[in-house]
């Protein structure tokens, strides 16, 4: 039985996060997972890792990373001063899909998120992902919104 451990990420995670984020059809385009790390990871990571009101996480079997998200947890005003729960970047390895490590990872992240008193927890995915549309679904998201980006 393997064993499955959730944690933050640490800078030796990198690679492995960032081959997950070039595995498909659109991280193809806007990541790079040669080596070496571009510096701009090694920021954007240090960054996270500094601020309170993020995790990036991993998900390890048998201590090798097969997943990772981010949460940022967001306060605002409305919903009475409710905090919010943003997922982003969720990604499996390619070689772990569909063997239920998505859905465990989304209710580890979902259980951080109660346990920081988020109201409600909110993600986007891209229009194409229709197998990722599915698979929230299933997992009781509803597609309420309509989302809008402006790519600088």
């Amino acid at each position: 039985m393997s064993e499955i451990k959730f944690r933050r990420a640490q800078e030796t995670d990198l690679p492995a996060i960032i081959a997950m984020l070039a595995d498909d059809p659109l991280g193809r385009n806007r990541e790079h997972a040669r080596a070496p790390i571009a510096e701009s990871y090694r920021d954007a990571f240090a960054a996270v890792d500094a601020d309170p009101n993020q995790i990036l996480a991993v998900m390890t079997e048998d201590g090798r990373v097969i997943g990772t998200l981010q949460i940022s947890f967001l306060v605002g005003l409305s919903r009475q001063g409710a905090m919010r729960g943003q997922i982003e970047a969720v990604r499996v390895a390619a070689d772990r899909q569909r063997a239920g490590f998505g859905q465990r990872l989304l209710a580890w992240a979902i259980d951080e998120c109660r346990l920081r008193g988020c109201k409600v927890v909110q993600l986007t995915t891209d229009k194409s992902r229709l197998d990722a549309h599915r698979f929230y679904d299933r997992l009781g998201f509803k597609a309420s919104h309509i989302g809008y980006k402006l790519e600088l």
